[in-house]
């Protein structure tokens, strides 16, 4: 079985690829996007946090159970 494939040029492909990403892909409006990054921004401090105290403890017990057996 051998494969067809189809030869263009490469001014060609690339008004291919910039009239499919003009029509082909669905950009977020401004409002999408703050409200995404917003959300990071939530997320990370959240994250942020929650490994701050979890290290936090962990050190913690680490430290007694250390200090029992010294």
């Amino acid at each position: 079985m051998s494969k067809t494939v189809a030869k263009v040029s490469p001014g060609e492909f690339m008004r291919q690829v910039r009239l499919e990403a003009i029509n082909r892909v669905s950009w977020p409006s401004a409002g999408e996007t703050r409200t995404t990054a917003i959300m990071v921004v939530i997320m990370t401090t959240l994250l942020a946090l929650f490994f701050f105290a979890v290290d936090g403890t962990f050190g913690f017990l680490v430290r007694q159970v250390l200090g029992l057996l010294g």
